[in-house]
């Protein structure tokens, strides 16, 4: 069913500690890691501002201070910089502060990512909203976020991003069954897995970090127990909502939360994991090939590096 209520808050989960990059996550949240010069969670709220959601609330914790700052104004290093006259060094530093209207709630202790979305519906009350994980981000050119919202505005209920991936890589990631709509690149999702065993999937599509969330997911979250890892996981309420809107279009008489059920949109573009190291690295070099400003230089560099890196009968 069709829900024209716009979408208008973001939800940006920032709360994790950030394991794989000890030792600097010690003291730098994993979410300001630059991406050549601009931290991965600039390039998320970038992400939700080019989409229309301006509000946007960060879940975070005691020990992600250095975010809320980045995203406050700094006047002592803005006179500096008007001093010297840079208004490009000025723009950049005002930027982030002007992307969106940001709030902070913190989420007290580590209990998944279905605790913290949940840690959210004071501020998101009764309203359809995003949640836009901060350690990924999808490029600029391919507006997955408006198409998941028009498939919200469409559809209603809830609606998840996909994307297929060899079947050695699912158990790392949330996993769906669906089933085909009219629309080539839109599912309807029969089923959630977190984390399913090798062999176990029901397919190689895989949730990625971007979810349109309808407002009756808190109350679900309220009511999931703890699922893989001692975690309250997003995707078990998700799997709420999909299985009781199949079991009310079955008509079985099972009566369940009123969600409006829950749609994928298959996503084949440009999707950028800065959540591991190998994966980190690549963003970066990606990024540096693609940026006019350092492409020039740097990939001449680079193709030289590899190729002294080749053993010498390759190379000849």
């Amino acid at each position: 069913m069709a829900d024209s209520r716009a979408v208008t808050k973001a939800v940006v989960p920032v709360a994790g500690l950030g394991t794989r990059f000890l030792p600097i996550t010690k003291a730098v949240p994993k979410e300001m890691l630059p991406v050549i010069d601009t931290p991965t969670i600039q390039l998320v709220v970038e992400e939700a501002a080019m989409a229309g959601l301006r509000d946007v609330l960060m879940v975070t914790t005691r020990r992600k201070n250095a975010i809320e700052e980045y995203f406050d104004r700094n006047e002592e290093l803005e006179d500096a910089l008007a001093a010297k006259g840079d208004e490009a060094g000025l723009d950049e530093v005002r930027a982030p502060a002007g992307l969106a209207q940001i709030h902070y709630v913190r989420q007290g202790s580590p209990l998944g990512l279905g605790h913290a979305v949940l840690c959210a519906a004071a501020h998101v009350g009764n309203e359809p909203f995003a949640v836009l994980l901060g350690d990924d981000f999808i490029d600029k050119r391919d507006p997955l976020l408006d198409r998941m919202l028009q498939v919200r505005q469409q559809r209603g209920g809830s609606v998840v991003a996909l994307m297929e991936v060899e079947p050695d890589q699912v158990s790392a990631y949330g996993c769906v069954a669906i089933k085909p709509t009219d629309e080539d690149d839109v599912v309807t999702v029969t089923d959630l897995v977190e984390k399913p065993e090798p062999g176990q999937a029901p397919s190689n599509w895989i949730i990625i970090g971007r979810y349109i969330c309808d407002p009756s997911i808190f109350s679900v979250l309220a009511h999931t127990p703890p699922g893989r890892g001692g975690e309250i996981q997003l995707t078990d309420a998700l799997r709420t909502l999909a299985i009781s809107d199949r079991a009310d279009a079955s008509g079985d008489g099972v009566v369940g939360p009123d969600g409006g059920g829950v749609h994928g949109v298959l996503f084949r573009g440009r999707r950028y994991d800065t959540g591991n190291k190998i994966d980190y690295l690549r963003t970066l070099i990606q990024f540096a090939c693609d940026r006019p400003d350092i492409a020039p230089e740097f990939v001449p560099w680079l193709r030289e590096y590899l190729d002294s890196m080749l053993p010498a009968s390759s190379a000849s």
